[in-house]
């Protein structure tokens, strides 16, 4: 106590001041709750060589012990640093000049709580200056990332973008290899294992959603062969399952095995899908006993539908039928392992049961409990499927017994399900009196039912033909079940067959209204918008169906046939393209492409996609058309003879491709061969007055003795023409002439006359023919054949000057060769 009051120091005795006068007055250093603001007390006890004037002196106790000084204060030691309450005199106890201790950290206590005041202030000083940015602290913020990666490429592969997944993957990949060298070079210790195992075994999974199985088996093998991971074996499953799908059962078959002895006994359900994978395997390599044992193990202690409908499939290969039945029965026993419907029923009376109903109507766990229904369902049918032809005399009768186990099961709703699958098999056995029988049977059952039964029935009858009844079970099928889409898209369909194109839109609108994804309705509705030429509205609709169905072929060549419709030529072009690279052998696309490049003047691809479709489809007239006449505007009347030839093979009646074969020998030079080959289309078509015309002025300029006689034979096929062309032209004037009779038959008398009339014009016109004949003949003989009007245009135009080592007939001038100006009908020229 009297140390204490040594230190304190009263102020003098005033009697004048009242009694209290000063209490709450004291010197300013006191103030302890000010000494974390102090910022010279801060800088002293961080450097320990801060000095302060002494404020306060005083003698020391009789009792020869020297006060401790609180803080930095009251006194000094002559090294500079703070008393921590050492005794006076007591040199043993004295701290060393070299001490590097912090303050107050000695064996005796401090007993001054500035002290520890000054001790907290020094922590927190070391605090603040520690550095943020160590070499260690840059190791976690790396490794921060990497985590990140990771997460980021396993949320990407579980919505199904593996690409996107896979190159976070490598990302992570590299950041955290770059971790291990920092490591190693800093030398700061060993890499962080179980983030190099949680990058390593994600790449392996993204590599394996994307179908990369040699780096994916790498990237396994990289963590099995590392013996720190003590459970690294398990990932054999991993890669038992890759082989699997490569198709290499045997290296599946050693890993399932390896795997299987990583697993304790504790983990019983991992076991029984490692051997139920290990049947699988035997059941693609035939080892159906083998694998028989297998899956009755696992149907044993693990029971589900697959085991079950794999042991079907076994016994089935077997030909055991008792066991078949009996495998069908207990899959029948089979648990779906999901609750009741009854917590999906509302009561609207409930505001609360209304809400709770809205949220979970279509959560995630009501998503999982349909699709693990429909595939429970699935695996019922397709075993009833198996097993009906072969557990039974009959078909039909297999399916029933199915049909009764199933009805006494706990699977009852799939009996009409069973009964709907019965007639679809009888339609793909082409049994369709049955399958129409079938179907008819659910007329009054169940409406559901009813509108699945009308809807195969009017698909069925729309592809025989029967119109009228496909519209009239369309129409049963959408009274049953008005939300129906199927329905809708056949009564579409029949709209759309009738003719009544606006009616057919409307039904597909109907369809896609119920179900958006209805991929029947969209296609359908761009070729109901295409009849009503709609060509925008159908492009769309088309453009939106190929983001749902990509590389679909029919949809593609809609596009392309759409875009040039609208006369989108280049965009049409591009469509057709990338159809041909899924389909690269179709002659029609290749010709389509041909003709839209020749539209667009670009020859050289024009040329190409012809060639194509000529060498994948040899018979198509126009495609060999268009490059016979390539080759000859290019001058190469070899090749074009060529095609012309093959033409006049495939249409022998056609005279023009004989006239084009003439003239390719001629223009060649071929003059002789080019009279016989005209010789001889005129020996097939005696009448044809273009070849007539052909081999009359060849025959002039060769000066032939047969010059004269073509001639005569020119001029009458040119009067048979005429009589022809009137012969028509009263043809087509026959009505009238017929209405005209029967208005003479009125009067017999005039009758009688017009047709003396009528008789005596006629003879008249023959006579007028005849004496026109005999003065061509006379004027032919006086002025030579060269006068007779044969003119024609050579259907392979102007002769271009022939090279000067050919050889010409004797007296025949090139440059008067009017082959080049005479008029030729269009029918020569190819189209």
């Amino acid at each position: 106590m009297s140390t204490r009051l040594a230190n304190i120091h009263l102020a003098p005795e005033d009697d004048d001041d009242d009694l209290y006068g000063g209490f709450e007055e004291y010197d300013p250093t006191q103030d302890v709750e000010a000494l974390e603001n102090d910022e010279h007390l801060r800088e002293a006890v961080k450097t320990g060589y801060g000095h302060r004037p002494h404020m306060i002196s005083g003698k020391p106790p009789a009792t020869g012990r020297k006060p401790p000084l609180p803080g930095t204060t009251m006194g000094r030691l002559k090294t500079g640093r703070p008393v921590t309450g050492l005794q006076a005199g007591d040199v043993s106890q004295a701290r060393p000049m070299t001490s590097v201790k912090g303050a107050g950290y000695t064996s005796h206590g401090s007993t001054s709580g500035l002290n520890d005041v000054s001790s907290s202030t020094s922590k927190g000083a070391v605090m603040e200056t520690k550095p943020e940015n160590s070499p260690e602290e840059q190791m976690k913020a790396l490794e921060r990332k990497v985590n990140e990666l990771v997460e980021d490429s396993a949320r990407l592969s579980a919505a199904g973008n593996n690409s996107k997944a896979l190159e976070k993957a490598k990302e992570a990949g590299r950041l955290e290899r770059t971790i291990i060298r920092q490591r190693e070079q800093s030398s700061m210790g060993d890499a962080n294992l179980d983030l190099t195992y949680w990058v390593v075994f994600n790449l392996a999974v993204a590599y394996h959603a994307n179908e990369m199985y040699t780096q994916a088996l790498n990237s396994y093998m990289v963590i099995v062969r590392n013996k720190t991971y003590t459970t690294a074996g398990r990932l054999r499953m991993n890669m038992g399952n890759i082989y699997y799908e490569q198709g290499n059962y045997t290296q599946a078959m050693k890993m399932y095995r390896m795997a299987l002895d990583k697993f304790p006994a504790t983990h019983q359900m991992m076991r029984m899908k490692i051997t139920q994978n290990m049947a699988l395997v035997l059941i693609k390599t035939g080892g159906y006993a083998d694998a028989i044992g297998h899956l009755e193990a696992v149907m044993v202690e693990f029971p589900n539908f697959e085991a079950a409908l794999s042991l079907v499939l076994c016994f089935y290969a077997l030909g055991d039928v008792e066991k078949m039945k009996e495998t069908f029965l207990q899959m029948l026993h089979i648990s779906m392992g999901i609750g009741d419907d009854e917590r999906y029923f509302v009561d609207t009376n409930d505001h609360h049961s209304v809400m709770v109903h809205d949220a979970i109507k279509d959560d995630k766990l009501r998503q999982f409990e349909e699709a693990k229904k429909k595939h429970t369902e699935q695996c019922i049918v397709n075993a009833a499927k198996i097993i009906a032809p072969a557990i039974e005399m009959t078909f039909a009768a297999g399916f029933d017994w199915c049909v009764d186990a199933v009805r006494s099961s706990a699977y009852a709703s799939l009996v009409s399900d069973l009964e709907v699958t019965k007639a679809v098999t009888y339609l793909k056995l082409k049994d369709h009196k049955k399958a129409i029988e079938t179907l008819k049977d659910f007329e009054k059952k169940d409406s559901k039912i009813t509108s699945a039964a009308a809807t195969n029935l009017s698909f069925m009858f729309y592809l025989d033909g029967d119109t009228a009844q496909a519209d009239s079970y369309a129409d049963k099928a959408i009274e049953a079940d008005h939300y129906n889409p199927a329905a809708l898209v056949n009564k579409g369909n029949c709209s759309l067959v009738l003719g009544d194109y606006d009616k057919a839109r409307e039904h597909y609108l109907d369809a896609l209204s119920i179900e958006s994804a209805c991929v029947e309705a969209l296609f359908n509705l761009g070729l109901a918008n295409r009849h009503l030429k709609n060509y925008d509205q159908a492009l769309n609709t088309y453009v939106k169906l190929n983001n749902m169905l990509p590389n679909n072929n029919q949809v593609l060549f809609q596009l392309g046939d759409l875009c040039d419709l609208n006369g989108d030529t280049d965009q049409a072009i591009t469509w057709f393209t990338e159809l041909q690279t899924l389909v690269p052998t179709d002659p029609t696309l290749l010709a389509r492409l041909g003709k839209m490049h020749d539209r667009e003047q670009d020859k050289a691809m024009a040329f190409q996609c012809f060639q194509e479709a000529n060498r994948y489809y040899p018979c198509d007239i126009d495609v060999i058309s268009w490059l016979g006449t390539y080759y000859v505007d290019s001058g190469t009347y070899e090749r074009a003879m060529v095609f012309f030839s093959h033409a006049a093979a495939l249409q022998p009646d056609v005279v023009r491709w004989q006239l084009m074969v003439a003239t390719c020998h001629r223009r060649s030079g071929n003059y002789q061969e080019a009279l016989e080959h005209y010789k001889a289309t005129h020996q097939r078509f005696p009448e044809d007055v273009d070849c007539l015309k052909f081999l009359h002025r060849m025959a002039v300029d060769l000066k032939l003795e047969e010059a004269e006689e073509y001639g005569e034979r020119l001029r009458k096929a040119e009067r048979a023409q005429k009589r022809a062309q009137r012969a028509k032209a009263k043809e087509s004037d026959g009505a009238q002439q017929e209405e005209n009779e029967r208005n003479a038959r009125i009067d017999s008398t005039g009758s009688q006359g017009r047709r003396r009339r009528r008789r005596r014009e006629e003879e008249e016109e023959e006579e007028g023919e005849e004496e026109d004949g005999d003065q061509d003949t006379a004027s032919s003989s006086k002025q030579e054949a060269k006068e007779i009007d044969a003119t024609y245009v050579d259907p392979l135009q102007g002769l271009p000057e022939r090279p000067k080592t050919a050889a010409a007939p004797r007296g025949l001038n090139m440059e008067e060769d009017g082959f080049g100006n005479d008029d030729l009908d269009d029918d020569l020229l190819p189209e």
